[in-house]
């Protein structure tokens, strides 16, 4: 497998993923900006939306879309247990990445980040946190994980939670969350792809200075 991925985005719930999994792959930073791949090849060509993660298969297939890629790792890897098997487990599992997904990473990260998001749509978006981190708190209280064990979707939840360290809110205002969170932090897989990241994610900023 190859992922193409940005430092700190999206994309590193997939490298959790394959971390958890050890699943071996390699790993292509792309430029977002400039929309080129570490090997200096056009990204729109892979991925038409310029989008990460993008993911080329075994296969050479290219997969798009989060919740896509992530279920695609945990069903190369059964035995991790990353995606239940069961009818209702994997029913779960497709609610929370459809949540996270859209209430969350473009419902509220995504519109905080986008550089052309007004002032106004920003605050449209803090609006809607409140509502969606009190679901998250309500279900994470007495429970470890999401689901009964670590899957993929912990890995897009924790990579998300990640982001309110620029964006806000305190995660501190949220206990059973912020519980979870560092649980998560502390988990190997975690722990070296977030370390990773956060190493490559500033030396882009030292470059881009």
């Amino acid at each position: 497998m190859e992922l193409y991925f940005a430092p700190l985005a999206c994309s590193l719930a997939t490298r959790i993923a394959l971390y958890d999994a050890n699943i071996s792959a390699t790993f292509n930073q792309v430029d977002l900006a400039r929309r080129r791949t570490a090997d200096d090849r056009d990204f729109l060509t892979l991925n038409p939306l310029g989008q990460v993660p993008t993911l080329r298969t075994e296969s050479g297939d290219i997969l798009t879309e989060n919740g896509a890629i992530l279920q695609y790792v945990a069903d190369s890897a059964p035995a991790s247990g990353l995606a239940p098997t069961d009818r209702v487990g994997r029913a779960k599992l497709h609610q929370w990445l459809s949540f996270l997904g859209t209430e969350l990473h473009k419902g509220i990260f995504a519109l905080q980040f986008d550089r052309a998001t007004t002032d106004a749509l920003t605050a449209y978006a803090r609006t809607k946190i409140a509502s969606r981190f009190a679901i998250l708190e309500r279900h994470l209280t007495g429970r470890e994980f999401l689901l009964d064990q670590f899957t993929v979707a912990d890995a897009y939840l924790t990579t998300l939670l990640n982001w309110t360290r620029k964006t806000g809110p305190n995660l501190a205002d949220w206990p059973a969350l912020a519980a979870y969170h560092q649980r998560m932090l502390a988990r190997p897989s975690v722990a070296r792809a977030v370390a990773e990241e956060f190493a490559l994610y500033t030396a882009e900023l030292a470059h881009a200075k």
